[in-house]
C-alpha cells in the first residue's frame, strides 16, 4: 500500500473452492487464504502463472464470484452484500476490463452501445452534455471521436475496444480498476498506450488490481507486486524491493526465466526450477513473514 494512501479494496483471508470429479465429490482449492488491500492511486500487480488462482480473485472483487471463506471490502463494506443488494452503486465505483477486448462486445450491436449502457447512471442528463461527456472519455484514452463512433467492433482494432472499455471507466469517474491480462491479446505497439492510460487512471486517483502472468509489465506500471502460486500469496511488496531483492525461490526462478537483451540466453542457467526441484518444499504452508517494511516472503524463518 502506497504511504498515505487511502485503503480502498481489502481481502482478508480469502479463499476460493471449486467442485470438482464426479457428482462434485471433490473440491479444488483456486485461492488459498489471501490477504491484500489496494490503496487509493495505487496500482497492485497481482501476479501468477495459469491456473495459479489470479482470474479468480479478480472475478470475486467484481462480485462475479463469491469467496468460500475470508472477506473482500470495498470503502469498508462488504463486497459481496454490495455487489448483490446494491450493484448499481458498487458497479459505479468498480469495474472489471478482461482479456479478450472482443468478448466483451455483442457484434450485432455498434461498439459504442457500451457506453450508451451507462448512461443510465446519469439521470437527466441532457443529449448535448452527454455527447460532450463521450467524446471527453474518448479522448482522454486517446481515441477520435468520429473514428470509433457509430463502427461494429470488427471494424475496430483490439487496441482501440480496449481503450473504449477505458472511457466507460472514465465515464463513470470509478474509484477502483480491475484490469485483468488486458494487454495480453493486443500488438507490442499497442501494450504501452493502454499501460500509459492506467496510469493516467492512477494519476486521477484510481486505484488498480492489474492482474497478469508478465514479469516485465508489472514492474512497468505497479507501486505494490503480488507474486500468486498455487493459489497463495509467495512473496508481496513494494516493487522494487520484490524485483530488486526477490526472497522466494519460486520470485528467483521467475525473474531468472525473464531473458534480457543485454545478456546471451543460456537454457542450462535459466533452467525454471519446478514442483518437485526445490520450490515446494520452501513454499509449502509456510506464512508470509516481514522481511522489511514493504516486503514480504513466505519463506521459513531459518532460511
Amino acid at each position: 500500500m502506497l504511504e498515505g494512501g487511502r485503503l480502498m479494496l481489502a481481502l482478508e483471508g480469502v479463499s476460493k473452492d471449486y467442485k470438482v470429479g464426479t457428482f462434485g465429490g471433490k473440491r479444488l482449492r483456486a485461492v488459498n487464504e489471501v490477504s491484500f488491500g489496494v490503496a487509493t492511486g495505487e496500482v497492485v500487480s497481482l501476479i501468477g502463472e495459469s491456473g495459479s488462482g489470479k482470474s479468480t480473485i479478480g472475478r470475486m472483487v467484481l462480485g462475479l464470484s463469491r469467496a468460500t471463506a475470508g472477506t473482500i471490502s470495498f470503502d469498508g463494506r462488504d463486497v459481496a452484500q454490495l455487489a448483490k443488494t446494491g450493484p448499481r452503486t458498487y458497479y459505479a465505483d468498480v469495474q472489471g476490463v478482461f482479456q479478450d477486448p472482443f468478448s466483451s462486445y455483442n457484434p450485432i450491436f455498434k461498439a459504442d452501445r457500451v457506453l450508451t449502457l451507462v448512461k443510465g447512471f446519469f439521470p437527466g442528463i441532457g443529449r448535448s452534455d452527454w455527447d460532450e461527456k463521450v467524446e471527453a472519455a474518448l479522448q482522454a484514452v486517446r481515441l477520435e471521436p468520429g473514428a470509433c463512433l457509430g463502427k461494429y467492433p470488427h471494424q475496430l482494432s483490439g487496441g482501440q475496444l480496449q481503450r473504449m472499455l477505458i472511457a466507460r471507466a472514465l465515464l463513470l469517474d470509478i474509484k477502483l480498476l480491475v484490469a485483468d491480462e488486458i494487454i495480453s491479446m493486443l500488438d507490442a505497439s499497442t501494450r504501452i498506450d493502454v499501460l500509459n492510460l492506467l496510469g493516467d487512471l492512477k494519476e486521477r486517483g484510481v486505484g488498480i488490481l492489474f492482474i497478469t502472468h508478465d514479469l516485465s509489465l508489472g514492474n512497468y506500471i505497479s507501486d505494490t507486486t503480488l507474486i500468486l502460486r498455487r493459489g497463495r500469496i509467495v512473496e508481496m511488496g513494494a516493487t522494487e524491493e520484490v524485483y530488486g531483492k526477490p526472497a522466494h525461490p519460486y520470485t528467483q526462478m521467475l525473474l531468472t526465466s525473464v531473458p534480457h537483451l543485454t545478456e546471451r540466453w543460456d537454457p542450462g542457467t535459466h533452467a525454471p526450477v519446478m514442483a518437485g526441484e526445490g520450490t515446494e518444499a520452501e513454499d509449502g504452508d509456510a506464512p508470509l513473514i516481514r522481511l522489511t517494511d514493504d516486503h514480504f516472503a513466505a519463506i521459513r524463518g531459518d532460511t
